[in-house]
């Protein structure tokens, strides 16, 4: 049993995690930018450079997950700070505190993204030994990392889960995938080539709670499914389990990028990661292949 401390405790992948954290025993702690009284509840806030103390000093390790939502508003230049401040400084402020207040702490796992590779469609395979792209996304992504491997100078294992889009039963990406195909109006987005790296929401989880219990996890990994899925042929499979036809063409690139301007990237282009070096640890996944994922999500 283990004492741990998570940020973005609120949010699909946090609410999860905490969940399944408490179930396996441990006692789980929350971060959170509203003053409250709930239990094993912290206030924090970035601006004011404060954490309460109570919660780094009892901590055994740390969850980091908190960040605003890449694809929530379009990228304006307001918008690009608020994505790289929501995790660079609340990952510098751990670091601070744990120095301060903690450290013997055992463990940081954080979030990053497979948005590090850079927004782009080849027939390469990422693995994390591969050089961060130059696009926007990867410049998040880079500096959000190195804010996290500070804990390595202090002698701290440290974790980071590169994630990929979060398929879950009730919010998320598939949600978002699945309603116009329940509407009749679904249809694949640009090219319908590039691919989309993606984990269910409980094998992301149970790689978190891996992380924590074994001791031997340290580094980068990349948090996707062993599946390699383009966004044509999930539209297709997603349609079919729902047993709904797909009358309409792609939806031209244009289109996207005239509703959600420079963020469409993030829809319009992928590349295939690979989840090898995390399977090689010994992990298993539960749903490596997404017919056996949406059994359970649809």
């Amino acid at each position: 049993m283990a004492s741990i401390l998570v940020t973005g405790g609120t949010g699909l992948i946090g609410k999860k995690l905490c969940e399944l954290l408490r179930n396996r025993g441990h006692i789980v702690a929350i971060l959170s930018r509203n003053q409250h009284t709930k239990p094993n509840s912290y206030y924090w806030n970035t601006e004011t450079h404060y954490i309460d103390a109570k919660a780094i000093a009892e901590a055994d390790y740390i969850i980091h997950l908190a960040g605003e939502g890449i694809a929530d508003k379009r990228w304006s230049a307001q918008r690009k700070n608020d994505l790289i401040n929501s995790r660079v400084k609340t990952a510098n402020l751990l670091y601070e505190k744990v120095k301060e207040l903690n450290p013997n702490l055992k463990g940081f796992i954080a979030a990053s993204g497979i948005g590090y590779y850079g927004a782009t469609t080849s027939e390469k395979i990422y693995n994390e030994n591969d050089a961060a792209g130059e696009d926007f996304i990867s410049k998040i992504c880079k500096v959000w990392e190195k804010a996290s491997l500070q804990f390595n100078a202090i002698n701290i294992r440290t974790v980071i889960f590169r994630t990929g889009v979060v398929f879950a039963k009730e919010g998320g990406a598939l949600e978002k995938l699945s309603q116009p195909i329940k509407l009749g109006v679904g249809a694949a987005l640009g090219s319908g080539e590039q691919y989309i790296p993606w984990i269910h929401l409980e094998d992301l989880c149970n790689m978190y709670i891996y992380a924590i219990e074994n001791e031997e996890i340290k580094g980068i990994y990349n948090a996707v499914a062993p599946e390699h899925l383009t966004n044509k042929s999930l539209t297709k499979i997603i349609a079919n389990k729902l047993k709904k036809p797909l009358w309409l063409p792609n939806i031209p690139a244009f289109v996207m990028k005239l509703l959600l301007g420079k963020m469409a990237v993030i829809i319009l282009e992928g590349s295939r990661i690979s989840s090898e070096k995390i399977m090689a640890t010994g992990f298993k996944f539960n749903y490596p292949n997404i017919k056996e994922a949406l059994q359970k999500l649809t």
